[in-house]
C-alpha cells in the first residue's frame, strides 16, 4: 500500500503541474497586450484614416469600407492642390529638375484625379471640388516664395506629403476587397513612388526634417479629423489631419 500511495501521489502531483502550466499559458494568452510597454496589437507601419461613420457597405465591386472611402477622397483632394503646384513648378522655376518634377506631378495627378472621380461616382463617395484650407495655405506659401526659395518650398512640401501617403496607399492596396478601390490604389502606388523619386532628384529635399517628423507610423484607427489631403500632417513639421473645407458633392469632371 505504501508503494501504491506513492505512485498515486506522484500521478496527482504530475497532473497538478500540467493543469497549472496550462492555466498559466491561457492566462498569458488572455493578458491584454497593452499592459506591456511598447506593445502594439496593430501591424507596424499602419496609418490613421478618417471614419465617415457609414461602416462597410456592399457594392457591385465588393465591400466598401470607411478606409476605402477615405482613400478615394484623399486621392481627389491631393490632385486639387498638387496639380496647381506642378503647374507653378513648370511656370516659375528655372531649375530643370524642379520643372521635371512639376511635369510628373501634372501627369500623375491628372490621371489619378480622373480615376478618383470615376470611383467616387461608381461607389457613391462624395468628393471635394476645391482644395481645403490647409492645402490653400501650402499653395499660398509657394506663391509667396521666389527663386531658389520657391524651389525648396515646392520640393519639401510635396516630398513630405507624398512620403506620408505612401503607407496609406500600400495598406489600402493590401487590405481592400473592393476591385475599383484596389485598381486605384495599385496605380496610386506607382504614381506616388514616381513623384517621391523625381522630388528627391531635385537635390533640395531636407531629409533631416522629414525624419524628425513624428507620426509616420500610427495605428489603424479612425482619426477625429475630417478628410484632408493624401498626407496626414502639414509637411514637413506639424502632425495632425487637415480640415475638410471644400469637401462637397462629387464633381462633374476632372480639373
Amino acid at each position: 500500500m505504501v508503494n501504491g500511495k506513492a505512485v498515486a501521489s506522484g500521478r496527482a502531483v504530475g497532473t497538478a503541474l500540467v493543469v497549472t502550466a496550462l492555466a498559466a499559458t491561457l492566462a498569458a494568452l488572455l493578458l491584454p497586450v497593452h499592459l506591456f510597454p511598447g506593445a502594439n496589437p496593430v501591424a507596424a507601419g499602419s496609418v490613421n484614416f478618417d471614419d465617415d461613420g457609414r461602416g462597410t457597405v456592399a457594392t457591385e465591386y465588393g465591400p466598401l469600407t470607411p478606409l476605402d472611402r477615405d482613400f478615394v477622397r484623399k486621392v481627389r483632394l491631393a490632385g486639387l492642390w498638387e496639380l496647381p503646384a506642378g503647374r507653378q513648378a513648370q511656370e516659375r522655376s528655372s531649375r530643370e529638375t524642379v520643372i521635371e518634377a512639376g511635369k510628373h506631378l501634372i501627369e500623375g495627378h491628372t490621371e489619378l484625379d480622373e480615376r478618383s472621380i470615376e470611383a467616387g461616382r461608381a461607389l457613391g463617395i462624395e468628393l471635394a471640388n476645391q482644395p481645403n484650407a490647409q492645402q490653400q495655405g501650402w499653395l499660398a506659401e509657394m506663391n509667396a516664395a521666389q527663386g531658389d526659395d520657391f524651389d525648396r518650398v515646392f520640393a519639401n512640401l510635396l516630398r513630405a506629403a507624398h512620403g506620408k501617403v505612401f503607407g496609406l496607399v500600400a495598406q489600402v492596396r493590401a487590405e481592400t476587397r473592393n476591385s475599383m478601390v484596389r485598381s486605384l490604389a495599385t496605380r496610386a502606388n506607382a504614381v506616388v513612388l514616381d513623384h517621391i523619386t523625381v522630388l528627391e532628384e531635385t537635390g533640395l529635399v531636407d531629409f533631416e526634417a522629414l525624419s524628425s517628423d513624428g507620426g509616420a507610423s500610427r495605428p489603424v484607427q479612425p482619426s477625429t479629423a475630417t478628410p484632408g489631403v493624401l498626407s496626414t500632417s502639414r509637411p514637413p513639421s506639424t502632425p495632425g489631419e487637415p480640415s475638410d473645407e471644400g469637401d462637397t458633392s462629387a464633381p462633374s469632371g476632372a480639373n
